[in-house]
């Protein structure tokens, strides 16, 4: 009897249960091209007065104008009726909607992020994308490892299989997961055709940061090795055959492979002297620098903000985007450097560095420096004794 009546408490329980579950309805969508939130609800099968309130619910607390293609959001519905909704844009970014009592409450989910000091060691067998991958890491990672040694490295035509990385770096995790990098404070690449650099950040007294090498040289040079953070040179300076004229033709710059919209930033500080459409170079900004230098970055889809002649840039600044205007075959960069009025080759300049740190101010470098050098090497170490 006893057995009996566990039993028939059992099935009461589940078959409750099961009724509740029974009761509610789950409805995962993403947003569509043209299709406002609204729209995205109805289509949904959310009644036109629930849809009201609960746009009504998250205003004030969600820009509407800011819904993306992609972003998604899933309906709780219990017995027809809307109980939750939550909205995600990304691992950060999400918006919810609950039912209290007769109305509902729209609120922004709080999401922890911790940021973290990070280690990274890659090693190079076929490509700096695949070698982040290797490593667990985000293939972000290569494009900070570009801005850090943006004045000797190439990070199309220098790297090398067998080529090592390492990186003192900020990551800001969620749940796990890398949502993004900060700041590197300290990174070191060996390569076999740009031999070992090694650099340091360091605040100045004035607040500004930037990287030095250990013996308080800067990092910095006058212009960077490239105007793209990565990207491949298809057509090197020179004669070649011209791709529409078909007849040969000098090359007075460097072509770079690009996707429509891809960042070009200002190799060196200077004033732009051209922000318009040049015929055959398509929509083109030059820029004049110190010492009768002026770089030219050709076929651009749009250009940067408050891009215009006059206008001062500085080094590494986004003064325009590539693209496939004037006389071109296709999305790519032409990048053209110019000293005192003729044409040179971009990519057999050796440019020097900036300023060196103040004496002064080496003590409390070589301070600062010790303890990120430390677990830099530190990997070495380990390395070595993991061989042994």
């Amino acid at each position: 009897m006893r057995l009996a009546a566990t039993v028939l408490c059992l099935g009461v329980l589940f078959a409750a249960s099961f009724a509740e579950a029974a009761a509610y309805t789950v409805k995962n969508r993403r947003i569509e091209p043209n299709q406002p939130l609204a729209a995205a609800l109805q289509e949904a099968g959310l009644p036109p007065e629930q849809v009201g309130a609960l746009i009504s619910a998250l205003e004030g607390v969600f820009d509407f104008r800011k819904s993306r293609v992609g972003d998604q959001f899933r309906l709780v519905l219990r017995e027809g009726e809307l109980d939750f909704f939550d909205y995600r844009q990304s691992a950060v970014d999400e918006w919810q909607v609950r039912r209290d009592g007769d109305k509902f409450v729209g609120s922004k989910r709080s999401i922890e992020v911790e940021k973290q000091v990070a280690l990274v060691s890659l090693e190079i067998n076929n490509s700096l994308y695949e070698a982040a991958l290797a490593a667990g890491e985000d293939p972000l990672i290569g494009m900070v490892l570009a801005d850090v040694f943006a004045w000797d490295i190439d990070f199309y035509r220098d790297v090398r299989k067998g080529d090592r990385a390492r990186a003192l770096v900020e990551k800001f995790v969620s749940k796990g997961r890398i949502l993004r990098y900060g700041e590197v404070l300290a990174a070191t690449y060996e390569g076999e055709s740009v031999g070992t650099k090694r650099v340091f950040r360091y605040e100045l007294p004035d607040g500004k940061a930037s990287f030095f090498q250990e013996d308080g040289a800067s990092a910095r040079k006058a212009f960077l090795k490239s105007p793209l953070k990565y990207a491949h040179v298809t057509s090197r300076f020179g004669s070649r055959v011209h791709p529409v004229l078909k007849y040969v033709k000098a090359h007075n710059g460097v072509d770079y492979a690009a996707a429509i919209g891809t960042p070009v930033w200002s190799v060196a500080d200077g004033t732009v002297t051209v922000a318009h459409n040049t015929g055959a170079g398509g929509n083109t900004v030059c820029v004049r620098h110190a010492n009768s230098f002026e770089t030219c970055y050709l076929h651009l889809s749009k250009y940067g903000a408050g891009v215009r002649v006059g206008a001062r840039v500085s080094q590494k600044q986004v003064i325009a985007y590539s693209g496939n205007t004037g006389r071109s075959t296709g999305p790519h960069l032409h990048y053209a450097l110019k000293r005192n009025g003729g044409h040179v080759n971009p990519l057999n300049q050796n440019f020097p560095r900036t300023e060196p740190l103040p004496k002064s101010l080496l003590p409390d470098f070589h301070a600062k420096l010790a303890p990120l050098a430390q677990q830099l090497d530190a990997v070495s170490v380990a390395a070595v004794g993991a061989q042994k």
